[in-house]
């Protein structure tokens, strides 16, 4: 089931959340926002409902806080009553504008301006690991990911940073079939969420979907 919000937040941010479970059986996706600056997507590993569980709990505990590495490891402390793991990315609106990242596994932040689009995460997955070393992976690498909530450490949660107006968080059900053009075109235009996961499960999708904008 698709559920699509429209949140104001003062007179600075308007954020729009969207998730759709998409052919999968569960919908280990999750998202989270504290209604004021903090926005979390979490991914489950696997299809399940343990999964599902772990990714609910991890976004829950990190959109509690106001620093974006602290977040993940809240997430992680919190999945430590949970069978099941997650990756996350959560968004902490700066006060004078822009945005601090962190992320643990492949789930993505990009930044727009409203007509560029800029990936600010890097994957930690087992082909982006051999890119960055000049190999090219095979396909199947793409989804092997190297980090998770469960295994966060200070020194290996991702950390990125952006003054852009706009943000948009997505799970990979996103970002795979839309593809960086794809997203970089709705966010180009009356972005929102909701756009956003419909486009992914139209481009055939086979993933959960989920999406945070943030503007």
């Amino acid at each position: 089931m698709l559920i699509d919000r429209t949140m104001p937040l003062g007179t600075a941010l308007t954020v729009t959340y969207a998730s759709d479970r998409g052919p999968r059986t569960h919908n280990a996706d999750a998202y989270a926002t504290n209604g004021r600056r903090t926005f979390v997507v979490a991914d489950g590993v696997g299809d399940s409902t343990a999964a599902a569980e772990a990714a609910h709990a991890a976004a829950q505990a990190a959109a509690l806080l106001a620093d974006p590495v602290a977040a993940v490891l809240a997430a992680r402390d919190a999945l430590q009553v949970h069978t099941g793991d997650a990756v996350i990315v959560v968004a902490v609106a700066r006060p004078d504008g822009g945005f601090d990242v962190a992320w643990a596994g492949d789930t993505r932040a990009y930044a727009s301006n409203g007509e560029d689009l800029l990936q600010l995460t890097t994957d930690h997955t087992v082909a982006e690991y051999f890119r960055e070393r000049g190999v090219v992976p095979q396909p199947r690498l793409e989804h092997v990911v190297t980090n998770t909530v469960r295994h966060a450490t200070r020194e290996n949660i991702g950390r990125a940073g952006t003054r852009a107006p706009r943000l948009v968080l997505v799970s990979d059900g996103v970002y795979g079939p839309l593809g960086h053009d794809g997203i970089e075109a709705i966010m180009a235009g009356h972005a929102s969420a909701d756009r956003l996961v419909r486009a992914a499960l139209y481009a055939g999708g086979t993933d959960n979907a989920t999406a945070v904008v943030v503007s």
